[in-house]
């Protein structure tokens, strides 16, 4: 049965910057709709603050919608917390119980430094892009439409699937290596199984894969953490795609 309020105690991670000694602290809340998503329940907990002239709580947000990736929480254990597929935007607090003790961090991976309590720089994810996450285009004037191009549906599925990844960085944080293997993988994949990417297919997976360990992530033992905690549930198939085309680039040169 749906609870009207709740009363919570939260600990979370406080941070005043990326040199700062960071610590736990406990905040209780109270009056908590079980309607409100977690977001709304932080947004309490922040009017509350400021309201005794402390220093709200930092985190990152911005659409609300599952869209973003932004809302990067690490709750309870679990990278946007208890609920499966969804970010913590659209995590509600219907999935906690009167009288529960929260545990709040953000992201821990060594290419994700904290800035500010919650908030902590996904760059690394950008810079992996820019390494190699686009195509070409042809600006001649003779360029073709991409219509006019047949693709088998089975493959623009699976490009569908891959491009889905919002690049929230929950495949890392839940990774006990801080891989971004299930990320740059369907960045690949994406563009791997599609026509238009094939231009610079080789040179696209080597300089990605080569600017991921660049950001020190970690590699990927397989255990399928990624897979589970995925908002999107982005398959491990694109790490073995990813690796295929990686080998396939290695094999040619």
């Amino acid at each position: 049965m749906s609870q009207e309020s709740m009363n919570l105690t939260l600990k979370v991670w406080r941070q005043k910057d990326a040199m700062a000694k960071g610590e736990m602290v406990e905040y209780k809340v109270s009056e908590i709709s079980d309607h409100m998503s977690f977001l709304e329940m932080m947004d309490v907990l922040n009017e509350q603050l400021v309201a005794k002239n402390e220093e709200s709580v930092a985190f990152d947000h911005d659409c609300r919608e599952g869209i973003c990736g932004m809302c990067s929480m690490y709750i309870n254990g679990e990278a946007h917390g208890p609920d499966k597929s969804v970010t913590t935007c659209q995590l509600h607090m219907r999935s906690f119980n009167d009288g529960d003790t929260i545990h709040i961090e953000p992201f821990r991976a060594k290419a994700f430094p904290v800035l500010k309590d919650l908030m902590v720089d996904r760059s690394s994810f950008d810079r992996i892009q820019h390494a190699g996450g686009f195509i070409s285009v042809n600006t001649s004037g003779n360029t073709q439409d991409a219509n006019a191009i047949p693709i088998r549906k089975e493959d623009a599925d699976l490009a569908m699937d891959a491009a889905t990844c919002i690049g929230c960085g929950a495949c890392v944080a839940t990774c006990k290596n801080a891989s971004a293997m299930l990320f740059v993988g369907a960045k690949v994949s994406q563009f791997a199984l599609l026509p238009q990417g094939q231009v610079e297919a080789q040179e696209r997976v080597q300089n990605m894969v080569a600017q991921m360990d660049k950001e020190g992530f970690g590699a990927c033992t397989n255990t399928g953490a990624c897979e589970v905690e995925c908002p999107k549930g982005i398959s491990l198939t694109n790490i073995a795609r990813m690796n295929r085309e990686y080998l396939g680039a290695s094999i040619s040169k």
